[in-house]
């Protein structure tokens, strides 16, 4: 599928008004250059291109301009929001001002905790095989296994393994993991990756929304409700504070209706005052769509004709939600 065609079959599914249609794209990082042990990440030139490809095909919004047209059913033809999740350094560095560049606007769903030489959890593992010395990682002490190290696609199973065992662990237990698998990997690790709090005033300066994601970034589902609740609403003090303005747009951690986030998060955040927020489910909002719910989608598609058919093919989605 052409562009051109791509963009004529998104206006007629994403016609103006009542049966508008409002696609949500995420991103994470945008590094400054291919990753050899992920290289399916989104690079600086990958990501000029997409915004490229997207401000072609889509009328991109910020996100709270577009909640409240969604709210009044007059979202324009091929509506459609740039976000990004945890509050990456890259996000101020690489992706603001490619951003600016093309007049375009994106919100910016930052896990408060990590501001100022914080690292999330899955960077530590990521970090600690990358950098780990030698041939192997010996984790049989933590009743895991032996993973070999001698090429980059070891390294990278070992990363998949690891962060797929630990991810859904509870908060405590897994951070303990971690901390014991940076300690036997032996690395030094970065500091640098997360923004710190001029980067994140950068963003807000620019014009770019700054969204809530909670402090640590958890599993809302793995905490009792009053403890998910603190995280929520402490996450979106702490921004406050830092950009001097209101934060009222949230991104559920991980973002996996039922699995991740349940209906008592859902209405939780409604309670705390937020106006809208997203999760990671794929599909394209629409009028029945729950705005505290709102569907998000990644396309990874490095050529214009197959980025353009996962794009037209994501109005298709069924989109799915937490249970009331």
């Amino acid at each position: 599928m052409s562009l051109a065609l791509a963009r004529a079959a998104i206006r007629a599914l994403s016609p103006p008004g009542p049966r508008a249609r409002l696609s949500i794209f995420i991103y994470h990082r945008v590094l400054p250059e291919r990753d050899s042990l992920f290289p399916e990440q989104v690079d600086a030139a990958d990501f000029g291109r997409q915004m490229e490809w997207i401000q072609y095909l889509f009328n991109v919004l910020p996100l709270d301009d577009a909640v409240s047209r969604f709210e009044r059913k007059a979202l324009p033809a091929r509506a459609a929001c740039i976000t990004f999740d945890d509050g990456y350094a890259d996000n101020a560095k690489i992706a603001l001002p490619l951003l600016r560049a093309r007049g375009i606007p994106a919100t910016f769903f930052v896990s408060s905790g990590f501001i100022d030489h914080g690292r999330m959890w899955n960077d530590t593992i990521i970090e600690s095989v990358r950098r780990a010395k030698g041939d192997a990682l010996d984790l049989t002490a933590l009743s895991m296994k032996r993973f070999a190290l001698t090429t980059a696609q070891e390294r990278r199973t070992a990363i998949d393994e690891l962060l797929a065992a630990l991810k859904y662990l509870p908060q405590a237990l897994r951070d303990e993991r971690v901390d014991a698998v940076r300690t036997i990997a032996g690395a030094t690790l970065p500091d640098d990756l997360m923004l710190d709090h001029r980067g994140l005033r950068d963003l807000h300066s620019a014009g770019m929304t700054i969204g809530a994601h909670t402090v640590s970034h958890p599993i809302l589902t793995r905490l009792d409700l009053e403890a998910a609740r603190r995280e929520i609403a402490d996450g979106r003090e702490m921004l406050e504070g830092l950009i001097g303005g209101p934060v009222s747009l949230f991104a559920y951690p991980n973002g996996k209706p039922r699995e991740d986030y349940a209906a008592e998060h859902v209405r939780t955040v409604q309670s705390l005052g937020f106006r809208a927020a997203v999760s990671t489910a794929w599909g394209a909002a629409c009028a029945t769509s729950d705005r505290y719910q709102l569907p998000r989608f990644t396309p990874w598609d490095r050529t214009g004709a197959k980025f353009a058919l996962r794009l037209a093919r994501n109005f298709g989605t069924r989109i799915e939600r937490a249970p009331d």
